[in-house]
């Protein structure tokens, strides 16, 4: 093991580096903030070989360094490649919790590695800052070789289960919307998405907030305003969402306007009792005089039994957009309709993940900021001098040429949002 501390030491790492496989670990200085709020202490490096080094960068025993350019041609591999990229950007990592996740149906298990220093220090001063920085450096090497023993182990077994558009895509359009963070009237507070759920739909919760539950009514987004003096939050949210994304798979074409003014005339009801209906039909069971008598559930229905006969036969289904396989031993208490609502959510986060790969560069030159992503809306934090051809340009790219119509709102903070959609009516 070498501790770079010197010009030479980091040329020697440099080099080996650029010629060999290696597993990377960081090391944060407080393992309670949130990466994208925080700071390096170490930087661990495992060649494929076994030769180990450690980077120090903020740690109080050593003689600290600046990075150098870690980009390479050879495989490095990591936990979590989205916390790596909230420290420092490196071409294709691949994320070993995910490579296990994808083979398995559930995360790869690391909350039992730990040392004796990291758990007295953790328990004893848990209210200190930076603790990582005055744990004992050898004490970080303890934990992370336990740690890549067990990443090694995962690449040796489930490297057949990388999908790189996963690595490289969703956790990277992810990470993207952490670093943003919301803003609120007191501090700013960062969202840690983790698709590491039975359908892939992420959850995204930090710091004691979900904000994938963030309540509409009870006054709990109130909090969360706009970061700039001449600025507004704005959201985008997709209009009868699953409903479409399922007429695509089925088939079935929906008239131009509201989809469920569409649908109260089929069941001869009001638009608020159409989408109750609709709802508890996409979700729920399909009466048998609603398959006789409406296409398009009539269609939902022969999906359903086509989609349980080939789950039941093959022992897996295959996702649409990443090719992501969903297998039967992975899952319990399956039926045929639980297995298409999972199947629609798998639909709503990949549909979702596409579009933020073709969103997100065209957006990042702008003073505004893509704040949070929850299952069918966007959230923006809107800076006034971008115009509204940003969120003109935003709103045509999520509706996909008008696949997926969207409404717009804005307010000053997230509570008290005004419907504006109208204003974007050619």
């Amino acid at each position: 093991m070498l501790i770079v501390e010197n010009k030479t030491q980091l040329q020697d790492f440099v080099k080996k580096y650029k010629t060999e496989d290696c597993i990377i670990i960081p090391i944060q200085c407080d393992s309670n903030e949130h990466p994208a709020n925080d700071k390096l202490s170490l930087l661990y490096v495992q060649m494929w070989g076994g030769k180990e080094f450690i980077l120090p960068l903020n740690h109080s025993e050593t003689l600290n360094i600046e990075l150098p350019n870690l980009n390479s041609k050879t495989k490095k591999y990591t936990y979590d490649v989205k916390r790596l990229n909230h420290f420092l950007q490196i071409d294709g990592v691949l994320d070993v919790n995910l490579m296990y996740y994808m083979s398995n149906g559930y995360p790869l298990d690391v909350e039992n590695i730990t040392t004796n220093a990291h758990s007295y220090f953790n328990i004893n001063h848990y209210r200190k800052k930076n603790i990582n920085n005055i744990i004992p450096v050898l004490k970080h090497l303890e934990y992370c070789r336990k740690l890549s023993e067990q990443l090694k182990d995962t690449i040796e077994n489930h490297s057949q289960s990388v999908n790189l558009s996963y690595n490289n895509e969703v956790l990277e359009n992810l990470g993207y919307i952490e670093q943003n963070g919301l803003q609120t009237i007191e501090d700013k507070l960062y969202s840690e998405y983790n698709i590491y759920t039975s359908t892939g739909r992420p959850s995204n919760r930090f710091g004691g907030t979900n904000f994938a539950a963030l309540n509409k009514k009870d006054g709990s987004r109130k909090p969360y305003v706009s970061r700039f003096k001449n600025g507004v939050l704005v959201e985008m949210d997709f209009d009868a969402y699953h409903l479409r994304l399922i007429a695509d798979k089925i088939d079935y074409e929906f008239p131009e306007g509201s989809v469920h003014e569409h649908m109260a005339k089929l069941y001869n009801v009001d638009y608020e009792e159409s989408k109750k209906l609709s709802f508890q039909y996409l979700y729920g069971y399909v009466p048998d005089e609603v398959v006789e008598t409406n296409e398009y559930f009539s269609k939902v229905n022969q999906y359903i039994d086509k989609l349980w006969k080939s789950y039941n036969t093959k022992e897996f289904i295959v996702s649409d957009i990443y090719n992501r396989r969903i297998y039967k031993k992975n899952l319990s208490d399956m039926n045929a309709n639980k297995l298409f609502n999972y199947t629609i959510q798998l639909m709503e986060t990949e549909n979702n993940m596409k579009a933020l790969t073709k969103l997100i560069p065209s957006i990042t030159d702008y003073k505004s900021k893509l704040v949070l992503y929850s299952y069918d809306s966007f959230l923006f934090d809107f800076n006034m001098e971008d115009g509204l051809d940003y969120l003109n340009k935003v709103k045509t790219i999520l509706e996909q040429d008008g696949k997926y119509p969207v409404k717009v709102s804005w307010g000053l903070n997230y509570h008290e949002m005004k419907d504006i959609t109208e204003k974007f009516v050619d």
